[in-house]
């Protein structure tokens, strides 16, 4: 029997093809409430410099599609009403309400290091956003995020010499469930470490 994962896998798989057929390169952005996604996505798709759409996930409210918008960031807001992860149908309504072609395809997911790593919705890589004030125990913590990512942020490194935050113990746990992630460490308070992960992105894309 079909089951409703198995649906949406293959939801996704239609749509991973119909991005890729416009030259979109679609990117799952994961992790935690409070590490930093909307602002890591902000200063990343200045550094880019190239065009790029914001799927914004959240349970409700619009804020940060609102911030978004604000900064000339064109972007698009799903609330789930208490849905813990968007999924295939959701992306494929907001896809086929704002076309998009030659692009970056930012999909800002639910906040939070569960529900969303189980669920391909269409996506060419999952970018994975932790920060130092979480703690570096989240890979022993929610390894499934972490085998899934295909790039690792480390948002908030400014605060390390303010937080205890063991950087060697957090990158064995990652290496442990993930050897081929690079890991990007990052201040989206002052601008620090985007054009490492833009050129990286590019180079994604470029393939």
């Amino acid at each position: 029997m079909e089951t409703i994962q198995s649906r949406n896998e293959a939801l996704a798989a239609q749509l991973n093809q119909r991005l890729t057929d416009k030259r979109v390169y679609a990117v799952n952005v994961l992790g935690a409430p409070g590490a930093g996604k909307t602002s890591v996505l902000t200063g990343l798709i200045k550094a880019l410099h190239q065009p790029a759409f914001v799927i914004e996930g959240d349970i409700e409210s619009d804020i940060d599609t609102k911030k978004l918008q604000d900064l000339g960031i064109r972007s698009y807001q799903i609330n789930t009403g208490g849905a813990c992860h968007l999924d295939s149908p959701l992306i494929e309504r907001a896809v086929d309400e704002n076309p998009v072609e030659d692009c970056f395809l930012f999909i800002e997911n639910i906040g939070n290091l569960v529900c969303p790593a189980e669920f391909m919705i269409g996506e060419h890589m999952k970018l994975l956003i932790c920060s130092v004030p979480e703690g570096a125990d989240k890979p022993y913590k929610y390894p499934l995020a972490f085998e899934k990512a295909g790039a690792i942020v480390l948002n908030k490194v400014d605060l390390m010499p303010y937080v205890p935050f063991d950087y060697d113990y957090f990158e064995k746990g990652v290496r442990f469930l993930n050897k081929a992630a690079p890991i990007f460490r990052m201040s989206a308070l002052k601008g620090e470490g985007f054009l490492e992960l833009a050129d990286m992105l590019l180079c994604q894309r470029n393939r």
